[in-house]
């Protein structure tokens, strides 16, 4: 039987239109709402989030548990993290500040059991705390995910490099950082970033590896402006992105009934 990380990995290696929510709060909760849809795929934001190890394998239980994978993204490329929210369950990597092919291949050799990589063994949550231990170990090289986040003109100069592993699924760009590293921060439709993203949507293209973007105004227009820019996988804003939008619109509408008195 098809697992769920197996299904998304064959969504992703066919370029399939794929979306992903995008969690920046602790709370399962959270989780449990988005798994009401029909998301592919749950992914963490522990790189600007105080997410801690222990809260992301809540997460992660929260999302497997209506059957999606989960992918969290770490703060860092410490095996300290990575190794952690493996024996926790993840169900791959979302890898941020992939500049080059060697410290890809890094993130690869965190990933996966040997031959193709150096993981550790371990017993935890991911193994069924010894149960599916076998199975786990079988089949963990061929379903597991990894996404690199392409975040910087370094890796836009190096992006064939990149996804010439065939261990890679996908890659996903990271607008904000790549603008500060073109020298203007923050400007995502600057014409230099439009360039760099361009590049890349043509290399996973040529690749045939899946390239996503996250929008933060997730709207119809935003979709099939991402999608003709040749896109093939979406992440949907975010619970903070949406919390702080529903704000922003509550305060102006009380500053209106306010300003009418």
């Amino acid at each position: 039987m098809e697992n769920m990380s197996e299904a998304l990995k064959k969504k992703l290696q066919a370029r399939e239109l794929v979306f992903g929510s995008w969690v920046s709060f602790s709370h399962p909760s959270i989780t449990e709402i988005f798994t009401a849809q029909e998301f592919d795929f749950h992914a963490i934001d522990m790189e600007h989030t105080t997410i801690s190890l222990e809260q992301a394998q809540r997460i992660i239980a929260a999302s497997q548990a209506s059957g999606v994978p989960c992918l969290p993204r770490p703060v860092s490329h410490s095996n300290d993290y990575i190794k952690p929210l493996l024996d926790s369950g993840a169900d791959g990597i979302i890898a941020p500040l992939i500049h080059d092919g060697d410290l890809s291949q890094g993130i690869i050799d965190l990933l996966k059991f040997p031959p193709l990589g150096k993981r550790s063994f371990g017993v935890n949550r991911a193994h069924g705390y010894g149960s599916t231990f076998d199975s786990y170990l079988a089949s963990w090289n061929s379903t597991s995910i990894y996404i690199a986040q392409i975040e910087s003109i370094t890796a836009v100069d190096n992006i064939e490099s990149i996804l010439s592993n065939p261990a890679l699924d996908g890659v996903m760009v990271g607008p904000y950082d790549m603008s500060g590293s073109l020298g203007v921060p923050g400007q995502i439709q600057h014409p230099k970033m439009l360039e760099a993203e361009a590049k890349v949507i043509a290399a996973c293209k040529k690749a045939n590896k899946s390239c996503g973007t996250q929008i933060a105004d997730f709207s119809s227009a935003n979709i099939e402006a991402a999608l003709a820019k040749g896109y093939t996988f979406i992440i949907a804003s975010s619970d903070l992105f949406v919390l702080n939008s529903w704000a922003e619109k509550a305060g102006l509408l009380m500053k209106n009934f306010k300003d009418a008195k």
